[in-house]
């Protein structure tokens, strides 16, 4: 070309800014940008670009008056001496005196494959029309509309997913500003080609933006409404018309349809649509239309007025609670995120300003949600900007997502419930069952009474769950995990967690003045273990959130092709858990922390006779901003609650602890039901062997504790110790002497070392377990029954001595207070060891030694997931926890816990 390229650059919008972005670092010549004059103080992108390059920018409302063009802005055009104008993206019309004024031309980009669909909504009438192909042309702009002749045209094959936003980002745009700059090389390279447009096909369209044509016909096949709604899926949304019950009629916006091959559900939950024969069902997955061709489509999201919805929504928008206790620190943010609007926007920003109302763009839609990402650190999507443009509602989203991450909640919980006076305190705690974030009655106001173990006295009413509140909440489990909870990301999760377990310390006391009041447990111990432990947990796996991950696997790949195999690691789904009665609040921790971690929902029974920590930290979830339905406690009995849980199909994954004779059963309808994961956590029989060369002191005095620590309702308490001949008189001296100095009484009082057993039942049973022992020939030394003239399960701690492997006492797990003591010879190390291991039971394990290579032997030989050395109950967080033999299977806590919760994916790829 003999003179260099000036270019004029005609248009707006980011598209027209990267195209003169990509012109100019070709080094082309741009000697003047026309743009759209600013809207208020918002300039347009272009013309910011432009003066970023000291480029010349001009700005016209209008370039023509009265079909004549304007000669001031004519004159101001020719001034720049274009000799090929660019039209990336105009909406104004350009008169001919511009389109013929420079000397080579000008060349136009237009969204559609021409002749096919011209007119401004081609885009929007490629999908309508349900072409296969879509794509762009940049033609040689003459006075017809979109008839010049082609310079060039690339096609994409549309997607069944494909919408026009997804259309636009993923080819239109992208390959559009390169497919400009190649049109501008060919110009300057002069082998541009001009190829007469053909009438065959040829096709012009109308302009959606005019109302009457953004009616969706809804008296047509199932595919074509589907077309028609994901061709304006963008602005302005399809235009159907709701008619209510009471005549009158109410204008709506269909967006985010697709058509609908799942099994169709039958709700009450129906809508009558202007033109369309059957009525609509809203349903948890939107709103479902048929065809005229009975196939269906469903319509995920609704726009009322200015306020966009989730369809399922609907009949619920009502009811949705509106946030209005905002804290200062939310407030304030409140300021920077109006500060990040006017920054967009460039107008004054008031409660009711519309995002789009007032002149925002996709684009700024994106800027938006990634502006208020790195102001808040909160996981928003575009989606949120759509379903809440107005200042004030797009607010209340932020300060949703706040607090489900970092900044936490003072939301208020509404419930029944008990106001415990105890303690000094007055703790109000909830006694209904939560399911799906609220506090509820259960199915025909079913109650169970809760007894105070120490008085005998009925504590209060709590909700019995019905086999029908256990399918609600798995339920709501299930639409969560689908849900909400997948919007939370990992590291968002763990944010959640910490919150939580924020909000546990903050309350520990109220916590455990519950904990020793329901169940039973020394108040002391359950304010450093019963809550301390829990809230260990919950830190403990919050910082796993963000650090599952898979691996990637060297496979022997099938030449000449590459492969790349790696893993997924995933939550299940659906988890119930089934929790014992000894540590009620620690054992829904230990099990729950894991579970949320790995992002799963959940619903949980708590024991039957001491739910009350269960429910207030279901309390503190709500607090904590854990979206609905994550997590669901339903209180009852286990042959009805539990039964159902066991049976619900839509669990994937059952976490239980109790005992073997119960495990196996639940095991067994874990395999009946839908072949759902288990772990069971079930009883023990620990072996204690404590040799002579031990440090004495040191084996008494967790000795003592290995068996009465927490009222000996402890999992891992040594159900058999072995004590070595030449020690074991003075050791049971020790130990009863000790006993008789053990503070018993109420759990509350400081002093307490020892308070009531949790229930009658389990009182009895204590009691009839000592009279077989006896009646079996072992010698009682102390104890054997209920503390006396005391009214509550005070049961004294018990020690037996003379005690023989087959004994019944020797066998069976107690769970209460009782030592079972047996004696060896030193000089029989190894037969000592295979007695210890002669169990069905395999939980844990102890052994006092000074001698290593002894300890270490014991280690090696014994069948038990836990083994203490010259310890006994230190058990941590971090630490793997779980039995062998019919102690069950699966771990509880550290790292392998998690393993429990999750399935791994393999993923292959040849390349």
């Amino acid at each position: 070309m003999k003179d260099p390229l000036r270019i004029a650059i005609i248009g707006q919008s980011n598209f027209a800014a990267d195209v003169l972005e990509l012109l100019l670092e070709r080094q082309y010549n741009i000697v003047g940008v026309f743009t759209i004059p600013n809207k208020g103080s918002r300039e347009d992108i272009l013309a910011t670009t432009a003066a970023r390059y000291n480029i010349p920018v001009f700005k016209f409302a209008t370039w023509r008056r009265k079909g004549v063009a304007i000669p001031e802005v004519l004159e101001q055009y020719k001034s720049v001496q274009a000799n090929l104008n660019v039209l990336p993206y105009c909406s104004q019309f350009i008169p001919m005196e511009v389109i013929d004024g420079a000397a080579l031309g000008s060349i136009c980009y237009h969204p559609s494959i021409l002749p096919r669909h011209r007119g401004a909504s081609a885009i929007s009438w490629t999908l309508i029309e349900g072409d296969e192909v879509a794509g762009f042309s940049i033609f040689w702009a003459d006075d017809g509309l979109d008839t010049g002749p082609i310079l060039l045209q690339k096609q994409v094959n549309v997607e069944a997913y494909d919408t026009l936003d997804t259309l636009y980002k993923r080819f239109l745009y992208p390959e559009g500003i390169k497919s400009m700059a190649e049109a501008v090389d060919l110009v300057a390279k002069e082998k541009a080609p001009r190829i007469t447009q053909t009438e065959v096909g040829a096709t012009y369209d109308p302009a959606m933006f005019k109302e009457e044509n953004q009616r969706v016909d809804l008296n047509q096949t199932a595919k074509r409404i589907w077309n028609f709604i994901r061709g304006l899926d963008s602005v302005p949304g399809a235009l159907a018309t709701v008619l209510h019950e009471d005549g009158s009629e109410e204008h709506i916006r269909l967006f985010g349809a697709h058509l609908y091959s799942d099994v169709r559900v039958q709700e009450d939950k129906t809508l009558r649509l202007k033109g369309l024969k059957n009525l609509a069902y809203i349903h948890e997955r939107g709103l479902l239309m048929e065809g005229t061709d009975g196939a269906l489509v469903n319509v995920k999201r609704i726009k009322k007025g200015s306020k966009m919805i989730n369809a399922c929504d609907w009949f619920n928008l009502s009811q949705a609670p509106q946030i209005t206790d905002f804290t200062e620190d939310e407030l304030a943010k409140k300021e920077v995120l109006r500060n990040i609007w006017l920054s967009i926007l460039k107008c004054p920003i008031e409660s009711e300003t519309d995002f789009f109302a007032a002149g925002a763009g996709s684009m700024d839609v994106v800027r938006l949600v990634e502006e208020c990402k790195d102001a808040f650190d909160v996981p928003l999507e575009n989606e949120h900007v759509f379903m809440a443009p107005v200042f004030e509602e797009f607010f209340g989203e932020v300060v949703k997502s706040l607090r489900q991450g970092s900044s936490g909640s003072s939301a208020k919980v509404h419930f029944d419930g008990l106001v415990l006076k105890a303690n000094k305190k007055e703790i109000s705690i909830p006694t209904q069952l939560f399911i799906n974030g609220e506090f509820v009655e259960a199915e025909n106001r079913r109650t169970l009474d809760i007894i105070n173990p120490t008085n005998e006295e009925v504590l209060c009413k709590v909700a019995c769950a019905s086999r029908n509140d256990v399918d609600k909440a798995a339920a709501a489990a299930h639409k969560a995990f689908y849900g909400p909870w997948r919007q939370v990301s990992a590291r968002q999760r763990g944010q959640l967690m910490m919150k939580l377990a924020d909000l546990m310390e903050q309350h520990k006391e109220e916590l455990a003045t519950i904990e020793s009041v329901d169940s039973g447990a020394v108040y002391t111990l359950a304010l450093k273990t019963h809550i301390g432990m829990s809230i260990d947990a919950w830190r403990y796996f919050a910082g796993w959130c963000d650090k599952i991950q898979g691996n990637t696997i060297p496979v022997n790949p099938a030449r000449p092709n590459n492969v790349l195999t790696f893993t997924k690691k995933e939550p299940l789904g659906v988890v119930g858990l089934i929790t014992p009665w000894n540590y009620p609040l620690m054992m829904l921790s230990w099990k729950m922390a894991a579970c949320i971690a790995a992002g799963n929902t959940c619903l949980i029974k708590p024991a039957q006779t001491c739910p009350l920590t269960a429910l207030k930290f279901a309390e503190l979830t709500v607090k904590a901003g854990f979206p609905a339905g994550v997590i669901n406690i339903v209180t009852g009995k286990g042959s009805e609650a539990g039964q159902a849980i066991l049976e619900q199909p839509l669990i994937r994954k059952l976490g239980f602890t109790g005992s073997t004779e119960v495990g196996k059963s639940v095991m067994r309808c874990c395999a009946e039901s839908n072949l759902k994961k288990c772990s069971l956590e079930l009883g023990g029989k620990s072996p204690l062997v404590i040799f002579a060369d031990c440090d004495f002191e040191k084996a008494v005095k967790h000795g003592m504790s290995s068996v009465f620590f927490n009222k000996g309702e402890n999992c891992i308490a040594a159900g058999r110790i072995f004590v070595e001949d030449s020690i074991h008189d003075e050791f049971v001296r020790r130990v009863v002497k000790d006993i008789r100095s053990m503070a018993i009484g109420d759990p509350l009082n400081r002093s307490t070392a020892h308070g009531p057993q949790n229930h009658r039942a389990h009182f009895e049973k204590l009691i009839e377990f000592c009279e077989l022992g006896v009646k079996e020939g072992a010698t009682l030394v102390y104890g054997g029954h209920a503390v006396p003239n005391t009214k509550g399960y005070f049961f004294l701690p018990t020690v037996f001595t003379n005690v023989e492997d087959h004994m019944y006492i020797a066998q069976e797990e107690s769970f209460g207070p009782i030592m079972v003591i047996s004696k060896f010879h030193g000089s029989d190390v190894e037969s000592v060891m295979r007695r210890a291991n002669r169990s069905e039971y395999g939980l844990a394990s102890g052994v006092f030694t000074g001698d290593i290579s002894k300890a270490l032997s014991f280690a090696d030989t014994i069948e038990a997931g836990t083994v203490f050395v010259n310890v006994y109950n230190k058990t941590d967080v971090a630490a793997p926890f779980g039995g062998f033999k019919q102690s069950g299977f699966g771990k509880d806590l550290g790292q392998e816990a998690l393993n429990e919760y999750l399935k791994t994916k393999c993923v292959t790829i040849e390349y």
